[in-house]
């Protein structure tokens, strides 16, 4: 009789303890792209924990899925990659009522073409694809800062060799080497990003490595002089050399003949065991004054109109980080390519890192 009572106690606290023992957030999002202090809000007003895992390029992202992670509530793509996800079937749909705060964003974000209706995918943050460099030791060498001709061609690298990291990114790189060329980055034509892919091998030589998170921490200490990353990274490489007080200044500009705008957002995967706390994190950032951390705390853009009056004016007046209008004219937008588009990519993007 006391073993059957201790199972019926047991059973019973069972049936009493909640279903979700300890709540947490699986996200799974851009290294560098949220603020310690705002997850740490979050989890005060929430009662729960957001578990990070971080990639540093969308192709991985869509690898590692592909590859069959699951367990992901949310993840933070950029537009071409929701596209991709979306035609996997591998997002599920908002739940508009849980996101009173959708209003703030600002109106030219609420139709993105890559989710016309806004029905899968809430804005999150920009960035821009540029060039970030050590001032003092540019200065010196007499070089100028406003062009992609800075990584691709040797007259300029045969100052810089060494002391020089490329995005370790296909859509990226070749979007820079197509922008140099005078073409645009959704160009289709397998010559053109033929010749794009001859420019990079031609400079390859000349750079140190290629580099999606390292370079913040090189740049930054005088490791390396010049980087082709992305902006909020530029941004936080330049605040930690002046923590550290460098003898030098990371400065960061967008090259004259054009680049990559970015805009990542937060999306549902249907795999996701948590929706309900993926749009108490959503409704969460899209308050005003949380919006205001991915520029003040992160350096990034920020689509949210509520963050505007809470953006520190160094930040929003740096046009690396919001660009004026005669630079948006020279910013493209990745998108997805047709597969068979993709593989003749893929290819030409084998054949460079093995080379």
């Amino acid at each position: 009789m006391r073993v059957v009572r201790r199972l019926a106690l047991l059973l019973l606290g069972a049936l009493a303890t909640p279903a979700h023992a300890e709540d947490v957030l699986y996200l799974y999002i851009w290294n560098s792209y949220l603020s310690e202090d705002t997850v740490r809000r979050f989890e005060a007003q929430c009662q729960c924990r957001v578990n990070q895992d971080y990639y540093s390029d969308n192709e991985e992202m869509l690898a590692k899925l592909e590859a069959g992670a699951t367990g992901y509530d949310l993840v933070v793509p950029t537009g071409f990659a929701v596209e991709t996800l979306l035609r996997k079937a591998a997002l599920r749909p908002l739940d508009k009522a849980r996101l009173p705060n959708l209003a703030n964003l600002k109106a030219e974000f609420r139709e993105p073409w890559y989710d016309p209706g806004m029905r899968y995918a809430v804005p999150y943050a920009t960035t821009v694809t540029l060039l970030g460099y050590n001032a003092r030791r540019l200065a010196q060498l007499g070089l100028p800062t406003d062009t992609w001709a800075l990584i691709f061609e040797p007259r300029y690298l045969e100052k810089l060799k060494g002391k020089v990291t490329v995005l370790n990114s296909q859509r990226e790189l070749m979007a820079a080497a197509m922008k140099y060329l005078g073409y645009s980055v959704q160009e289709i034509d397998p010559a053109r990003w033929d010749e794009a892919k001859r420019l990079i091998l031609r400079a390859k030589p000349y750079w140190a490595t290629f580099s999606n998170s390292t370079y913040i921490k090189d740049l930054a200490i005088g490791n390396i002089w010049l980087a082709h990353g992305y902006s909020s990274d530029m941004y936080r490489a330049q605040q930690d050399a002046l923590e550290a007080k460098r003898p030098f200044a990371i400065e960061f500009r967008t090259p004259k003949e054009g680049a990559v705008l970015a805009v990542d957002s937060f999306v549902l995967l249907k795999g996701g065991q948590r929706p309900d706390l993926a749009h108490r994190f959503i409704d969460f950032i899209l308050d005003g004054t949380n919006a205001a951390d991915v520029s003040n705390l992160i350096g990034a853009g920020n689509p949210n109109a509520a963050a505007t009056p809470h953006i520190r004016p160094e930040i929003a007046g740096n046009p690396g980080i919001f660009p004026p209008p005669g630079d948006l004219r020279r910013l493209e937008m990745l998108r997805d390519f047709d597969p068979k588009t993709r593989r003749i990519l893929s290819r030409m993007w084998t054949e460079i890192k093995v080379r």
